[in-house]
């Protein structure tokens, strides 16, 4: 790489008229080579949380990062009374790709973001080549459907009682830094997710950008099933599944879904749910190989 090329991302913004606001993006890469990859991040999150491992793929590719609906800059509305699910990123994902990719491409993803990545292919398999997927959300539609439970669940009354307004990003910088479910992310990582993850208030403070609220309707109102979105679509899936804690829940169904060889699911030891903070190696591997088919 060259090291006086700067590969800090070019912050961009894609109006989707019929999704009703704009997405924001960051942009990784040459402005003049065609979309490689698209990049979608967790629940709670944002696109400038991969920043560090985007980035040093600059010089290779050229990755389009996004924020989700009711996360980052993003303006698409969040109504969550009567949401239909995870559906909702799926369609603004493929919104998005109307908008600012030319052919197809991969689509990438952590958690949620992975899960919406797998949707989208499965809904308009022509426009994607590739899905790398780290620890996506995969479960049986009956466990999904489970509303009274998961409305209980650990992550959902976390979302909720989570702490919404800082004095500052730097008071929230340090609350965080090797706390609760950031212990596992370097600095740099942690100072990413809170550059973009809270907005100023009129007051003075800073308040997240995913609200609480929005958080934990995402946790709520899953709504697809997985194993229909599989088979739906057409491309090579590299799935990289964390050792602990995974959201990957394949039991029972991985040798259906792994016989042919075009999906493969991999358990990287030693990892969380964060897998790709703790190996941004692996996010590096994956994105190369699935950019290469």
């Amino acid at each position: 790489m060259d090291a006086k090329v700067s590969y800090e991302p070019r912050a961009r913004r894609v109006a989707l008229p019929s999704r009703g606001g704009e997405m924001a993006v960051l942009e990784f890469g040459p402005a003049e080579r065609p979309v490689d990859v698209v990049f979608s991040h967790a629940n709670g999150f944002n696109a400038r949380t991969y920043r560090s491992l985007l980035a040093p793929l600059a010089g290779e590719m050229r990755i389009l990062a996004i924020d989700l609906r009711g996360h980052g800059a993003t303006t698409l509305p969040t109504v969550i009374e009567g949401r239909d699910g995870w559906a909702e990123f799926r369609d603004d994902l493929l919104a998005f790709l109307a908008a600012a990719a030319a052919g197809p491409v991969v689509l990438a993803g952590h958690s949620m973001g992975g899960t919406s990545s797998l949707l989208a292919a499965a809904a308009e398999p022509e426009r994607v080549r590739g899905l790398a997927l780290f620890d996506p959300v995969i479960m049986a539609p009956e466990m999904l459907s489970q509303r009274e439970a998961i409305a209980e669940s650990p992550l959902v009354q976390g979302a909720m009682r989570r702490r919404a307004t800082f004095a500052s990003k730097q008071a929230a910088l340090e609350a965080y830094l090797g706390r609760g479910a950031f212990r596992t992310w370097t600095p740099e990582q942690v100072a990413d997710y809170v550059a973009a993850g809270f907005r100023e208030t009129p007051d003075g403070e800073v308040t997240l950008t995913c609200t609480p609220a929005w958080e934990a309707s995402n946790f709520r109102t899953h709504n697809y099933d997985p194993w229909a979105a599989f088979a739906a679509t057409r491309c090579p899936i590299d799935i990289r599944r964390a050792a602990e804690g995974s959201t990957c829940r394949t039991e029972g169904r991985e040798a259906e879904l792994t016989a042919g060889g075009r999906i493969a699911i991999e358990t990287i030891p030693g990892t969380s749910h964060f897998l790709p903070m703790e190996r941004p190696d692996i996010v590096a591997g994956a994105l190369r190989k699935a950019v290469a088919v």
